[in-house]
């Protein structure tokens, strides 16, 4: 979506999160997708360090376009063993 989000963006300044929202909600592309924006007003830990052990614990799929960007974390009882298909 971020293409997206940059085309109607068009350099306009980012005041404020309601601006942010806005522009992000008036998104719709050709086929029809609308994109929902909405402020999560909680606060989040930082800096928070994951333990090895625990990372490699997560079910992580690369994608074969640009792996490195590309991925879904998938639940862990999924089968390890199955491909993607993407």
């Amino acid at each position: 979506m971020f293409s997206f989000i940059s085309l109607n963006w068009q350099g306009r300044p980012l005041v404020s999160y309601e601006t942010v929202i806005q522009l992000i909600s008036s998104i719709r592309t050709r086929t029809g997708l609308r994109v929902k924006a909405v402020l999560d007003p909680k606060e989040y830990a930082t800096e928070v360090e994951i333990p090895d052990q625990e990372m490699a614990a997560l079910n992580v799929r690369t994608h074969r376009c640009h792996p490195q960007w590309n991925y879904s974390i998938r639940p862990r009882s999924e089968d390890r063993s199955h491909k993607p298909t993407w």
